[in-house]
């Protein structure tokens, strides 16, 4: 489907057909997409966003309550950003041959700036290699989705895929802090592959982030996935091996 723009010229004149939200919409939606149980939700508002059924997002925002420095939680709530989660299946499919290693995968990372699709080519990747769609054998895929992006977990219960233990691959979204990095390398020590996902707007940014940098001495990946969203909403993705060497797509 091709994508529609509007010009600023556009946006004025439909301005004044727009709605807007007040505080007691705000408040409103609120309750309901809790389920009129928000407190239940306190502490994914801390981190802002509340994951509903269907896995789908609501981002929140507003004046930030801090104890100690921490994030307590946030009031009141002033803005909200409605995320449709959704899967894309098949989107994988060019980049699986070029990540296989054997019966299994290169550990990979997927880099991109946000909104160009990191965690939809994930999903798909973890699908079709866990239901052996991806080389003709299932392989076992831990997914660590600390946030609900992947799974899009809904009180528990993941509504976009299925996890399973005792794992040959682990696949994790947004790589970030430096715990986060202690653990990939402590999973490789283990001898799992490790296919996850990082914000960064180009490769070169792999060599100016410490931890990266360091992975990439010690050549502890293999293949990196950069994606890009072009002005027509269309991705576009370059393949890499640990050489920084352009593998055709």
């Amino acid at each position: 489907k091709e994508q529609m723009f509007c010009s600023e010229k556009d946006y004025r004149r439909w301005e004044k057909d727009l709605y807007h939200a007040t505080e007691a919409d705000l408040r409103e939606m609120l309750n309901y997409i809790s389920n009129y149980s928000l407190y239940a939700y306190k502490e994914e508002i801390k981190q802002g966003y509340i994951t509903i059924e269907g896995g789908h997002r609501v981002g929140v925002a507003g004046q930030t309550v801090l104890v100690d420095g921490k994030i307590a939680g946030i009031s009141p709530i002033m803005f909200l950003n409605i995320r449709i989660a959704h899967e894309k299946c098949g989107c994988a499919r060019k980049i699986l041959p070029l990540i296989r290693q054997r019966d299994s995968i290169y550990n990979t990372l997927i880099l991109s700036m946000p909104g160009a699709g990191k965690t939809t080519l994930l999903r798909d990747s973890i699908r079709a290699l866990s239901n052996g769609e991806a080389y003709g054998i299932r392989l076992k895929v831990c997914v660590v989705d600390e946030r609900s992006e992947i799974a899009g977990c809904f009180r528990g219960q993941p509504q976009l895929l299925i996890r399973s233990m005792s794992p040959q691959i682990i696949a994790v979204d947004e790589l970030g802090a430096e715990s986060d990095f202690y653990a990939v390398e402590q999973a490789l020590n283990c001898g799992s592959r490790v296919l996850g996902t990082i914000h960064a707007g180009n490769m070169k940014e792999l060599s100016e982030k410490p931890y990266l940098k360091r992975w990439m001495e010690r050549r502890l990946f293999q293949r990196f996935i950069f994606l890009e969203k072009e002005t027509n909403g269309r991705r576009k993705m370059q393949v890499y091996d640990e050489h920084m060497e352009r593998i055709t797509c």
